[in-house]
């Protein structure tokens, strides 16, 4: 009578598991691959206090009080100064493509109002399009107080450090006045699911034509790659735009986001990350042996989408390689882009920076992608 349960036969199962893995390497790289991805991930690149801020200053007047401002900030963890020369219309510039974090002004007449104690003010303009990138910097700027120029309160003026603060630091945030975090994941959001959703459904439907034997009807059709990948990305971007729609309206009329900039450039830039990350997908299929492999290189590729682009934690927060990873990844320039177009009211001008990137990385990636598809028809 054979044993209920053999020890043999476990082991002889077991074994053969272990060959299997070995012939399977992509999917045995990818099982030792995402959770070593995770831990660096979340172990090195993830900051919430994002520190050494692009500054520039715009001051109107050159005294002791503004120079010893401007030293203290820069001393500061939290603010880089790039500039102390710039004009109000290059720091509303700078704000607005996200080149800079924090604006200060330093007005005329700030020496002579703050001597008379006639409540000097300076105003701290900062994008609060991600509130979590400044809200500590706000935090440490509101702490410092008069401690910035308290060393130049000596003598006669030594009565202005006494009591109430000699000065006032008003804070303006801008684009995201009351630091809602909606404002900031809702544009985020749009490119996240279409990131999983454009690259999944490719992946997976191309290589499950591959498994099923269908795309070798292909192979006997006088159609050649390039017309096979536009004919199957094409239905994709359509149902891409029209998630999109669900996704806006609900973000306008659910959660009162704001839309102050074109929607007709949005619609274009969608298109054009739609297409990029439809290329991805395609990529991933002519690598992909099955449905399974093509799930885990797509995940592969989405985790750092969304960890490094900016959307769940600051990207200045981040250290410098992974910043460069995330300027790579389409995610972060269509995130920055979209926030631009929604909340800052940007045109083609200032989302161009961000533009050119996104349209160089969907040329590359279709090139290879072209390349590998045809090897695969081939």
């Amino acid at each position: 009578m054979m044993p209920m349960f053999s020890f043999g036969r476990l082991l002889a199962v077991i074994h053969k598991e272990f060959i299997q893995i070995r012939r399977d390497r992509a999917t045995f790289a990818m099982m030792l691959g995402i959770p070593l991805a995770q831990l660096l991930l979340f172990g090195y690149a993830i900051n919430n206090d994002p520190k050494h801020l692009p500054t520039v200053v715009v001051t109107h007047e050159q005294s002791e009080f503004s120079r010893s401002i401007v030293q203290a900030l820069a001393h500061s963890e939290y603010f880089d100064i790039v500039s102390t020369h710039a004009s109000q219309e290059q720091a509303d510039h700078l704000l607005a493509t996200g080149q800079i974090q924090f604006a200060v002004h330093i007005p005329a007449d700030f020496s002579r109002r703050l001597i008379r104690g006639e409540n000097a003010q300076i105003l701290v303009e900062a994008d609060a399009t991600d509130p979590s990138g400044t809200g500590n910097a706000i935090a440490a700027l509101q702490q410092m107080g008069g401690s910035l120029i308290a060393h130049d309160l000596q003598g006669p003026l030594a009565q202005l450090a006494e009591g109430a603060q000699a000065y006032q630091v008003i804070i303006h945030r801008r684009y995201n006045p009351e630091a809602l975090a909606a404002y900031n994941v809702i544009p985020g959001l749009i490119g996240v699911i279409l990131t999983m959703t454009m690259i999944m459904s490719t992946a997976l439907g191309l290589t499950r034509e591959v498994e099923r034997g269908t795309m070798e009807n292909l192979l006997a059709t006088p159609v050649r790659p390039l017309e096979v990948m536009v004919g199957k990305i094409t239905p994709y971007i359509i149902v891409g735009l029209v998630s999109m729609v669900l996704v806006l309206t609900a973000a306008r009329w659910l959660f009162a986001v704001p839309f102050i900039g074109s929607l007709w450039l949005l619609v274009t830039v969608m298109l054009l990350f739609i297409a990029a990350n439809l290329v991805v997908g395609i990529t991933v299929s002519s690598i992909a042996r099955n449905q399974m492999q093509a799930l885990q290189l797509t995940f592969f590729f989405f985790l750092p989408s969304i960890l490094l682009s900016g959307f769940m934690f600051p990207f200045r927060g981040m250290p410098r390689w992974a910043q460069y990873i995330g300027e790579v990844l389409p995610n972060t320039h269509f995130m920055r882009i979209t926030r631009g177009i929604m909340l800052k009211g940007n045109g083609l001008a200032e989302s161009w920076p961000d533009l050119w990137p996104l349209l160089l990385f969907m040329l590359l990636v279709m090139g290879v992608g072209l390349l590998r598809f045809r090897r695969t028809l081939d």
